[in-house]
């Protein structure tokens, strides 16, 4: 699935995700960022459900349902070996939980597999810029990632050094950013039978 011919940057996400300890500075990075100039702060708890369809297994892309107390929304993003840029698709959703909706439309698609987590997220939005550290829980699996989304995106090249720029200003310059999507850090083996249509 690639949709840049068409729209170019529009429908594409730019992120860099680190996955960090339990020890991470937390409250220095809150400090950071706040000198920065924020433009909106907030703390959320977040629902995410996510499925693989058959045409998603065999074209490269999972759906994600997304619920919170600000965003209702259907997502659709391609999967690859790097998911530094890749397509995100977001469809707004009416106000109030429709678990029951989304489970009908995509289960019409044929669920291949679906998986939950929570989110409990820290996001600071800045003008061109959407820096997120949270914790994701799904049963006894944890993980706590910062990443760095660029929102103003003329150019590939131009977001990039947004993104850039906020990892330079938070101490994130020389770390080593994580490649995979969060789908595949909760559940690492989920692609794997569908690997070669998946993540090529």
């Amino acid at each position: 699935m690639d949709v840049t011919a068409m729209t170019g940057l529009r429908f594409k996400e730019v992120e860099h995700k680190f996955v960090v300890g339990d020890h991470f500075d937390l409250d220095g990075f809150r400090q950071a960022l706040a000198a920065l100039g924020p433009v909106r702060h907030v703390t959320l708890r977040v629902r995410d459900r996510y499925f693989i369809t058959e045409s998603g297994r065999d074209r490269g892309f999972v759906i994600r349902h997304r619920f919170d107390r600000e965003l209702h929304e259907l997502t659709i993003k391609s999967v690859a070996a790097d998911a530094e840029v890749r397509d995100e698709i977001n469809l707004n959703l009416k106000a109030g939980d429709q678990q029951a909706t989304v489970d009908a439309f995509v289960g019409a698609q044929g669920i291949v597999w679906q998986g939950a987590l929570w989110k409990d997220l820290e996001v600071w939005h800045f003008a061109d810029c959407e820096v997120v550290h949270y914790i994701a829980t799904a049963g006894d699996r944890v993980v706590r990632c910062v990443e760095f989304e660029a929102t103003d995106k003329p150019t590939l090249e131009a977001a990039l050094a947004v993104v850039n720029r906020y990892e330079a200003a938070t101490g994130f310059a020389e770390a080593e950013r994580n490649p995979a999507s969060l789908l595949e850090l909760m559940w690492p083996h989920v692609l794997q039978s569908g690997r070669t249509t998946l993540t090529e």
